[in-house]
């Protein structure tokens, strides 16, 4: 029989005793504390995948481009016949590949203008993204054969300018010489990604061909969706071997590193949170630990009486410190993880999505990471019990018997 851990049951079993408060208010922060870094870690991983997915819906997780590409919008075309792309679309993780052209303009009304990036877009393109946020009109899906005058602008755009779905408007095209187009908005979408949202409409990749006096099979370049976006380094390192020198890749981290170095600012904060708290909870252990010790000295020193060594001793406290930590992180995953489904399911918490780009507080719930918080916050509490306990060592068994 394991000695030790009969007695630490036994231990926890006493309903009266002095060190209940200090016992419950250890139990307490633990449960709060792991709650808490259950929500932090659940609210930073929604946020960044929602604002990661918003930014992929826009310019794809991989793009392949003319090596003359520069940031003016302004694609150099690039042959659509190319060897790879049959290759790409059958590969496995690849979810859609399509192509795409994007050309600088000017949306003018009677008292308003505004300038955008014209994303020409075909066939070929995956329209779940923007299908799931439009708000007003509808999706046109375009065609290789004829030339739609239809395009979707952001809800932005159109507060902006006074325009709705089914308008006409005149977009301009800063060339030598300036081209004009009038277009029909047959729909309006919002993604809460402003940065975004007040610069793209989409239309058909004809009239950026035609625009640029380009050949029916030029584009400006090749946008490739993943299934994963943990993926995105193999798969851009994939896509670098198989396409011709002429060409060249950027992933959506470098195509807008801005938004994506703010996400990972993110995790700093994570990781700040996460050691405050368990350092806060390591040390209320330990004070209980020491406060077990006080109460039950005599324990101790009948035990050394009996021939029970400091390591034995020791063992019965740490496992019952144990238990007290393993009481508090059942009701902090209860707590932390009933509260993310509830905000999960009926979105309570709502922010400004001017300010924060989403409606609600966007939570995920990974097992993952929850399962590495349980271990990493037991493990670590435990630790930081070890040293404590050897103060067990220094007591006296006939000073323990006698002590009052």
């Amino acid at each position: 029989m394991n000695t030790p851990f009969f007695i630490a049951r036994r231990m926890g079993a006493e309903k009266k005793n002095l060190t209940g408060l200090v016992k419950l208010i250890a139990i307490l922060s633990i449960s709060l504390g792991l709650s808490v870094m259950i929500l932090a870690v659940g609210v930073v991983t929604g946020f960044q995948n929602e604002i990661k997915s918003k930014a992929i819906g826009f310019g794809s997780h991989i793009q392949i481009t003319n090596f003359d590409y520069n940031i003016s919008y302004e694609t150099q075309p690039v042959s659509k016949n190319q060897e790879f792309y049959e290759e790409l679309a059958a590969t496995s993780g690849i979810k859609n590949i399509h192509v795409f052209s994007t050309k600088p303009g000017i949306i003018k009304t009677d008292d308003e203008i505004h300038g955008v990036i014209f994303k020409g877009v075909g066939s070929d393109y995956d329209w779940e993204f923007f299908s799931n946020r439009m708000i007003d009109g509808d999706i046109t899906i375009y065609n290789d054969s004829i030339r739609s005058d239809n395009i979707i602008i952001s809800a932005y755009v159109s507060r902006l300018l006074g325009i709705n779905a089914g308008d006409d408007v005149l977009l301009y095209f800063i060339q030598d010489p300036p081209r004009v187009r009038r277009l029909n908005i047959s729909g309006i979408y919002e993604t809460g990604l402003e940065e975004l949202d007040k610069i793209f409409v989409l239309g058909d990749i004809q009239h950026a061909q035609r625009l640029n006096n380009w050949e029916a099979d030029q584009v400006g370049g090749f946008g490739i969706v993943l299934e994963n976006f943990r993926q995105l380094d193999h798969f851009n390192e994939f896509v670098q071997e198989i396409i011709p020198y002429t060409l060249y890749t950027r992933t959506i981290g470098e195509i807008y590193p801005q938004i994506f170095d703010w996400l990972a600012l993110l995790d700093m904060n994570v990781y700040v949170i996460i050691i405050i708290v368990i350092l806060v909870a390591g040390i209320n252990m330990i004070t209980t630990l020491l406060i077990s010790v006080l109460e039950k000295t005599n324990m101790i020193g009948i035990l050394k009486a009996l021939g029970a060594s400091n390591k034995h001793i020791r063992k019965v406290f740490l496992y019952h410190a144990g238990f007290l930590i393993a009481r508090g992180m059942i009701l902090g995953n209860i707590l932390g993880i009933g509260l993310g489904v509830l905000q999960q399911r009926f979105g309570i918490v709502t922010l400004s999505q001017e300010s924060y780009f989403v409606d609600v507080v966007p939570i995920e719930l990974n097992i993952l990471y929850i399962l590495l918080l349980n271990a990493g916050t037991f493990a670590i509490c435990m630790t930081m019990l070890i040293m404590p306990s050897y103060i067990i060592a220094r007591i006296s068994p006939v000073k323990a018997i006698t002590f009052r």
